[in-house]
Order: structure tokens, then sequence, then C-alpha cells
């Protein structure tokens, strides 16, 4: 007899459930095939990802007025260093704790995991107000770093387990559009809350404290993953056989292994990590080394045309984000659609072609702030070929810290990629060359998209 968590089993289940009364449910509109408890995750971890958002982006709208508080005087000139620490060390506390969070997700359950990362953070974020000195905030920014880190994994685990096998690309989507709603939100309190005064930074950290009330909502509403259930009490169950004196089964065995061990425990199982770890490396070292420069390069152009470089720097900034946002939707969409192999190449390849487009053959101003759009939608919004395609590569037992491992590994090398830029935009005398220097990066991505698997529509897999 087959066990309900049998892939094919849940197959069968899925397409029964999502089948309207009168036969097929074609000619039912998407959403409506999705009940209430699948919904609730995704918007926990669309909430989760948006406070993440919301307090990467405080910390970039603060930092320097918030130095200026807690350093001495003789320390001003002193200002970009300190804030470079700040964000670099909150940045290694990003990726450590994403690391640990996808390990514990896989242990202690995907919902029990994100209340946990959530109180954690907006706690942490909020006693950021209170920093007395440099030291202390930074201290406090690197364990908010840590909370924030454990999030991620743990939300993209829970929306692949409760979504449908034909629509988890667009639950993926939707949950990662929540970063960039979150950086529209940080800059719309920014705009009010600035004029408050000298403790207007501490205000924004204090708003902060707000997310940790949504555990509240998640503890009555949100659901734990049925597929992590039946894995934690078949760990618990080969536990048992072991201490019993039982001999092991394969799979017992595979259960009873440290998931980081597990992770490199086949040759499929490294051949697919080595890959994603490279594509990942490939999106985010592209953020920093190019992304980050978009509204500066706009900055530059604006003011060799006697136009204020401010204000056009804040144009580029938001229509990046539009950008990005439809980006992270659409590449889920899309994905569900056409395959993730083939959609995932494509923005890969238009991020690679549309770099030198904006930063040497775009001079118009105008043009520039609608090829902003687009670059964000394709150079942005690749994010979400993770949180689509990584769940779909490993089994249950371990898919937290997979997917926690390939995002998060490239963070640690990540701060390579703003300092080759720097110091070829200081080389090239400006940001266009430099840019498409740096873009050659994507190449990788496109090379190596080809030999991950094709998993759209399929059930996640129990066995790799």
């Amino acid at each position: 007899m087959q066990h309900p968590s049998d892939p094919i089993v849940r197959s069968a289940h899925d397409t029964a459930l999502h089948t309207a009364p009168g036969g097929s449910d074609v000619a039912k509109a998407w959403y409506r095939t999705l009940n209430r408890k699948q919904w609730s995750a995704l918007a926990a971890s669309n909430l989760g990802w948006l406070f993440d958002g919301y307090e990467t982006y405080t910390l970039i709208l603060t930092i320097g007025v918030a130095l200026h508080q807690l350093l001495a005087p003789a320390q001003y000139s002193q200002i970009p260093f300190y804030a470079g620490l700040v964000i670099a060390l909150t940045l290694l506390g990003w990726g450590v704790g994403g690391l640990i969070g996808g390990v514990l997700t896989d242990y202690i359950g995907r919902k029990r995991m994100m209340m946990f990362s959530i109180l954690t953070y907006a706690l942490t974020t909020g006693l950021s107000a209170f920093a007395w000195n440099w030291e202390s905030f930074v201290v406090l920014r690197i364990i908010v770093g840590l909370a924030m880190g454990t999030e991620w994994a743990t939300g993209t685990a829970m929306t692949a387990e409760l979504w449908p096998n034909r629509h988890r690309g667009k639950g993926a989507g939707l949950m990662q559009c929540g970063l960039g709603i979150g950086f529209f939100l940080a800059s719309l309190v920014w705009l009010f809350v600035s004029q408050t005064g000298e403790h207007a930074w501490r205000y924004m950290y204090l708003v902060g404290v707000l997310p940790g009330f949504a555990i509240l909502w998640m503890r009555a509403n949100v659901p734990e993953s049925e597929q992590w259930e039946q894995v934690d009490e078949n760990r618990r169950k080969a536990r048992a056989h072991q201490r019993a004196g039982g001999q092991l089964s394969k799979s017992e065995e595979a259960l009873k292994r440290f998931t980081l061990v597990d992770l490199f425990s086949s040759q499929v199982l490294r051949r697919r990590t080595l890959i994603a770890v490279f594509m990942s490396l490939t999106t985010t070292l592209c953020w920093w080394g190019i992304s980050s420069w978009v509204p500066p390069y706009i900055a530059s152009v604006a003011a060799k045309s006697g136009l204020p470089p401010a204000r056009w720097a804040s144009y580029a900034g938001m229509l990046y984000n539009v950008g990005a946002i439809a980006g992270y939707i659409g590449l889920g969409f899309l994905a569900d659609a056409f395959g993730r192999k083939w959609v995932t190449f494509t923005f890969f390849a238009m991020a690679f072609v549309l770099t030198p487009v904006l930063f040497l053959w775009t001079h118009d101003l105008g043009l520039l702030l609608v090829v902003c759009v687009v670059n964000g939608f394709f150079s942005l919004g690749q994010y979400t070929w993770m949180p689509t395609w990584l769940p779909e590569l490993y089994p249950t037992r371990m898919r937290g810290t997979a997917i926690a491992f390939c995002f998060n590994v490239p963070r640690f090398l990540a701060w390579v990629g703003p300092l080759v830029a720097g110091t070829l935009i200081a080389q090239f005398g400006g940001y266009g060359y430099a840019a498409v220097t740096v873009g050659f990066i994507y190449l990788i991505g496109i090379v190596l998209t080809p030999f991950l698997p094709e998993t759209a529509g399929k059930p996640l897999p129990e066995e790799v």
C-alpha cells in the first residue's frame, strides 16, 4: 500500500483537490483552486520577506544619520568606513543566520522557525533604537542579521510544500515580491519620519517592532507543512528503531544523517548543489556589482545635463524597484507556463544583454528610466528562480538546509561585487565599461542553467 506522502499519491490527491466539481479545472481561475491554508502560508512568507526588506532598507536610509549621533565629532570623517562595517557585519550575520535557520527548519518545523525568526528580528530591530554608541549598534545589527537570515529559506520551503505543483512558481514569485514592497514601505515611512528631528532614525527601528505581532496571527492561521510533519515522524521512528538495535533501511539511514552532510551524500546531490550555488552566486554578485550602481549612474548622467542628480537617482531607484517587483512575480508565473529552465535562462540572458543597453547605449534620460524598469524586471526579478526551482531539486528531509545553503553561501562572497565594481569604475573613469565588465558574470548562469533538471508541474521529490 502506498503511503500518502508518496509523490504519486500526492500528485493524484493534488489533482483531485484542485479539480472543479463539474470536471476539469481548466475553466477555473488558478487562484480559485487554492484553499485558505495555502493562501495563509503565502501571506506569512511574503510578510516575513517584506519585513526583511523594510529592515534592510531602513539600515541603508538611516545609517549615516545614526552614526552622526553614535560617533564622536572627531570620527565624522570616518563615517563611510563605519557605515560599510555595519552593513558588512549585518550581511555576514544574515548569511550565518540563513544557514543555521535552514538547518533548524528541517528539524523543528517550517512554521515554528518562521515565528521564531520574525519575533527575534522584530525585538532586536526595536532594540537598535536604543543603541548608545556605535559598538552597541554593531552588536545589535549582527543579531538582527542572524534573525533575518533564517526567514527566507523557511518561507520558501513552506510555500513550496503547501502550494500545488502547477502553481508553485506563482507562489514563489508572490512571496519574493515582498522584498521590493518592503523597500518601498521603508522609503514611504522615512519620507514622513525623517522630518521628526534628530531621533528620527530611532523611530524607524521602533516601527520595526510591529512585525512581531504577526506571530499572533500566524500561530492561529498558518498551518505546518504536512510533508515536513511526515518526515519528522519518520525521522523519530528511525531513531527509535536504531535505539532498539534494529537494522536501518537505506531511507532510515538518510533520515538519520545530519542534513548538511546529507546534502553532499550522493553524486546527484553534490552536482545539483554545486550548479545551484554558482547560479545563485551569479545573481548575487551581479546585484551588488551592477544593480546597486544604477541610481548613482543615472544621477551622473543627469548632472552632466544640468539636472538635479539626487532627484534623478531617486526616480531611477523607484522605477528600478517597480521593474523588480514585476520581475519577481513575472518569473514565477512564466516558469509555471514555460518551465523553470527556459525562463531562468532567458532572465540571465536578458540581464546580460540589457547591461550595456543601460550603461553604454542609452543616453536620453527619459529613455534611461524606461530601460531601468525593463532591466530591473530581468536583473532583479531573476532572484525568483531560487524560491521557484531550488525546493523542487531536494527531498523534504533536507529541503530547508539545501535552499539556505544555495542562497546564503554566495553572500559570503558578495562583498567582492561592489569592491571589484568600484575598482573598475575608478580604472575606467565611469560606470559604463565597469558595469559591462562585471556583467560577463551572467555568462556563468547562462552556461549552467541547462544542466539542472526541469521540474515544472512535478511533485516535490522525496528521494534524489
